[in-house]
């Protein structure tokens, strides 16, 4: 699965192709090629020309060492992270990495591994240093969208992108206070909301949930425009992804917003076919208001999300 569409990022696609826009939210970044021709001999040949995606909206990560740190342990371990950030603002190391009460890494736990290896094709050894890799190249510029979930690490890949996003926000702000994740903590009553700075495509998302002991019992995620107005209202574009997808937000937005409340749990949230990016965001966004609520911190988080174009 990939989990491509997060708030680091916006498509280079056409809005008109609605194959991507629509399916994504201001959040997957790209590059796009384009094919010149020479004219130099007979046999004229064409070489592609790659275009390095132009940052139009957003804030770019500050230099500078970002942290962020689980407070409990679960089955013994606990998740410590960090990423360094250059001058250009591009991650150029990624530390994430899950110990024990002894400080020890369960990249080192030669027995965990064996047995995870025997079960799920992989194994902390494997996955974590293939999780920071992936964070110091393609999403080395914030864009955590590119990030694939490690197949047999489904939960911890989900839990990396989501501290990452997270880091990268901070960074983002010039925030170097390491971050705190009251993980495994019930969710306090209240009501939680995250909402995008910026627009992509028109819209931009806004989102809250609603808690009450320990279950969320309203999920409200939406995308609106400059004037308030629900991407599931907007009927021309509902028709049109419908044509090329299968579905439209006035499809993919109850059906992701019902599965929450349901699941009170944002990674067993179901990815709507057809709108998988839109779906990944949501989960993403799901997860940061999950922590929040386990912190009991109803702030608003503001999402100052990367949008790029050619």
């Amino acid at each position: 699965m990939k989990f491509k569409s997060v708030i680091t990022g916006a498509s280079v696609v056409a809005i008109s192709a609605l194959a991507l826009a629509g399916c994504g939210s201001s959040s997957s970044s790209s590059s796009s090629s384009s094919s010149k021709k020479s004219s130099s001999s007979s046999s004229a040949k064409s070489s592609k020309v790659v275009k390095t995606a132009k940052l139009t909206a957003g804030s770019k990560m500050k230099a500078g060492t970002y942290k962020l740190a689980e407070e409990n342990y679960s089955h013994g371990y606990k998740t410590q992270f960090s990423i360094t950030v250059n001058s250009k603002g591009k991650i150029t190391k990624s530390n994430y990495d899950q110990i024990n009460k002894d400080g020890k890494s369960k990249v080192d736990d030669a027995a965990y591994n064996k047995q995870m290896k025997k079960v799920s094709k992989t194994n902390p050894k494997t996955y974590e240093p293939k999780l920071n890799k992936a964070l110091e190249g393609a999403a080395a510029t914030g864009n955590v969208g590119t990030i694939d979930v490690v197949s047999g690490a489904t939960e911890s890949s989900k839990t990396f992108q989501n501290y990452a996003q997270q880091l990268v926000q901070a960074a983002q702000a010039g925030n170097t206070s390491t971050i705190k994740v009251n993980n495994g903590a019930k969710m306090k009553d209240g009501t939680y909301t995250l909402n995008e700075k910026n627009y992509s495509h028109g819209y931009k998302v806004t989102f809250a949930i609603t808690v009450k002991d320990n279950k969320i019992t309203e999920s409200k995620y939406d995308q609106v425009n400059k004037d308030g107005k629900s991407k599931v209202d907007d009927a021309a574009y509902n028709k049109q992804m419908k044509k090329i997808s299968k579905t439209d937000p006035k499809t993919y937005e109850p059906a992701l917003n019902k599965s929450l409340v349901k699941n009170s749990d944002p990674t067993k949230v179901d990815v709507v076919t057809g709108a998988t990016e839109s779906s990944n965001t949501f989960v993403l966004y799901a997860e940061q208001l999950q922590n929040a609520a386990q912190n009991g911190n109803t702030k608003t988080i503001t999402v100052d999300n990367m949008v790029f174009s050619d």
